[in-house]
């Protein structure tokens, strides 16, 4: 068979010729986007360069502005939400709906933390979103989706209606009534889901992975679709309350404690509670770099379980899978 293929480019010499010319415009192509790629790291590395000394420059917000709209420090995002807060809570006030309730907590208050978690160039919070859409997974009523959306963010929320306080109504409702470009989306995290897009920028995953039964699928589910992820999730120092006899420091141990169903806050769909070392396992073997990380609450004597004794990390990661 082969003798018979170059006989039949003998035979036709044009075909020859032209078969040697789309190899060498593919050898060149090749070697084109080879020194693209190395072009973009070295941009990459200049940016992140630029991005630490602006963190260590005293320059107004006007003057970031100036550089680059998405140069807000996460101190102005953080006040432009409490502003946002005010309206929201305005509209929530005028829907008044009737057949249910708004979710109770603040979810906007997330940004109090990352205020104190991010660091560096990270705290151009808006400059590590591309093109690519956010995604806002256990959503809530969306409050955080429709701030980051107020921004120029385009943003996507995920939540699971039989899970979700208000069965997915609020968000919904407060869609319509914002007139909101935000994708809503009625995922089961719980089975092996897919996320609506194959390519996000930012994941927010606050407040979701001890409701998991399966957190491992979920972290490295999100790490093949977005590039970063802000986590937060209750984590423990010891294995019981204090004045047990059979209390054990598990903060320098790999591990994820199992609650009994109703141990924690009477809720059901708690499950696993991590170390300090656990989480920081499974996120690196779940394909996460850890760029920033912080603990907050109860951080010298926290437990799985307890109100008292309730200890939460924060962390923003960088997927090692990712590609755009």
């Amino acid at each position: 068979m082969k003798i018979k293929k170059y006989l039949k480019f003998w035979k036709y010499p044009r075909l020859v010729d032209e078969r040697e010319t789309l190899i060498e415009e593919r050898d060149s192509l090749k070697d084109h986007l080879k020194s693209l790629n190395q072009e973009k790291q070295e941009m990459i590395r200049e940016k992140n360069a630029l991005y630490e000394r602006l963190g260590q420059l005293s320059l107004t917000i006007p003057e970031l502005q100036e550089i680059s709209p998405k140069l807000l420090d996460i101190s102005v995002i953080k006040n432009k939400s409490r502003q946002f807060r005010v309206q929201l809570d305005a509209e929530k006030e005028k829907l008044a709906p009737d057949n249910f309730g708004w979710y109770p907590y603040n979810t906007l208050t997330c940004f109090e933390i990352l205020e104190l978690l991010l660091t560096g160039k990270n705290r151009f919070l808006l400059e590590l979103i591309s093109e690519n859409p956010i995604v806002d997974i256990g959503c809530a009523d969306g409050d955080l989706a429709f701030f980051l959306e107020s921004l120029g963010c385009k943003v996507q929320v995920v939540d699971y209606a039989p899970t979700n306080f208000n069965l997915m109504q609020g968000v919904k409702l407060l869609k319509t009534a914002l007139s909101s470009s935000v994708e809503i989306h009625d995922v089961n995290l719980d089975s092996q889901f897919i996320l609506p897009e194959k390519s996000y920028s930012l994941v927010i995953f606050l407040g979701i992975l001890y409701h998991l039964k399966n957190p491992y699928y979920a972290l490295e589910t999100l790490a093949k679709s977005a590039n970063y992820c802000l986590i937060s999730t209750r984590v423990t120092k010891f294995n019981t309350v204090s004045n047990t006899a059979n209390r054990v420091d598990l903060s320098a141990i790999p591990l994820a404690y199992l609650l009994d169903e109703l141990e924690a806050n009477n809720d059901s769909t708690n499950y696993w509670i991590f170390s300090n070392a656990g989480l920081r396992r499974i996120l690196q073997r779940t394909g996460w770099e850890i760029c920033d990380y912080i603990t907050v609450g109860n951080t010298e004597n926290s437990d799985p379980a307890s109100r008292d004794g309730d200890e939460r990390a924060y962390c923003l990661v960088k997927s090692r899978f990712y590609q755009d």
